[in-house]
């Protein structure tokens, strides 16, 4: 064993250890965790911990925080195999690890092949393979809270990981145009032309923010400008009209700048909370193999504010 993965490995355990003393848990646990940077304020443990006693079982969930830990990107692998080792049923992944995990992978579930980015890991039969959580998360979410607004024409901030997840989610639920915009026009077209690939909808990427806001139905976020860390909005909020109805994924907080000035506009918004609490559902079904539903996760989601 490498040196960096032999820091990695203890570096686990004492997450594992200390997570384990905070909980005053004793005794088996199903052991899972959440990969990514800057986590802390996560719900994502909550929901998994308070879902399993309620269950009459117990579950360890372990932040695995690049930044509190002072890893660099290029130790996802190290972490991974980390994760093994220490017995883990498995990981979610957040950003910026959705799609740079793929490689280190056995495997790919159907609909993350087709997303082309994971957030869930099982791990188990000396197999590590992907799934997508966060897809269903989203079309549960929209679907509850968004019934009957127009899907012919959206326009989507971000194409990362999450992107791709929502990008997915949105065709599959009937969105005839998708306009992507990111950053990084580069990766905007790249997951353009990945979509079209799944989906007959004209999809295709833009710079033109403008032109593609004032055509749009609905805006959707998926970038991580609305956060306590990037605040603000992806858009110029004198695009935005009571025409539009608008989605976000950002859950911290639950009332993004964009939701708040979308709401005084009275557009129909989707708050992020829905994604965030479908994609635990998923999440913990996989990792456990019991059945668990929106409501209980719903209820976990809050009592961990």
């Amino acid at each position: 064993m490498h040196s960096n993965e032999t820091t990695v490995l203890g570096g686990l355990r004492e997450l594992i250890e200390d997570r384990r003393k905070q909980a005053g848990r004793v005794g088996e646990a199903t052991l899972v965790g959440l990969i990514g940077r800057g986590i802390q304020a996560s719900r994502t443990p909550a929901m998994h911990e308070l879902e399993a006693a309620r269950q009459g079982s117990a579950c360890t969930y372990v932040l695995i925080d690049f930044d509190r830990l002072g890893l660099d990107n290029d130790a996802l692998g190290a972490v991974l195999q980390g994760a093994r080792e220490c017995g883990f049923a498995g990981v979610n992944v957040t950003h910026p690890f959705k799609q740079a995990i793929i490689p280190y992978l056995d495997g790919l579930s159907t609909e993350s092949a087709a997303i082309g980015a994971v957030n869930t890991v099982v791990l188990g039969d000396g197999k590590a393979v992907g799934h997508n959580t966060d897809c269903w998360g989203f079309t549960e979410a929209f679907r509850t809270g968004m019934q009957g607004v127009s899907l012919e024409r959206v326009i989507q901030f971000g194409a990362g990981g999450a992107g791709a997840a929502v990008a997915y989610a949105l065709l599959q639920m009937g969105v005839r145009a998708l306009s992507i915009v990111d950053t990084d026009a580069e990766r905007a077209t790249a997951l353009a032309e990945h979509m079209r690939k799944v989906s007959r909808a004209d999809v295709t990427a833009t710079a033109d923010i403008a032109a593609a806001i004032s055509q749009a139905s609905g805006i959707v976020n998926t970038t991580p400008v609305g956060m306590k860390k990037y605040p603000g909005m992806p858009f110029d909020r004198a695009r935005l009209t009571p025409d539009h109805w608008v989605a976000e994924i950002i859950y911290f907080p639950t009332e993004t700048e964009l939701l708040r000035n979308a709401r005084g506009l009275g557009c129909k918004v989707l708050p992020g909370i829905g994604m965030a609490i479908g994609q635990a559902v998923r999440a913990f079904e996989l990792f456990t193999g019991r059945a668990t539903d929106m409501t209980s996760m719903a209820n976990h989601f809050e009592a961990a504010a």
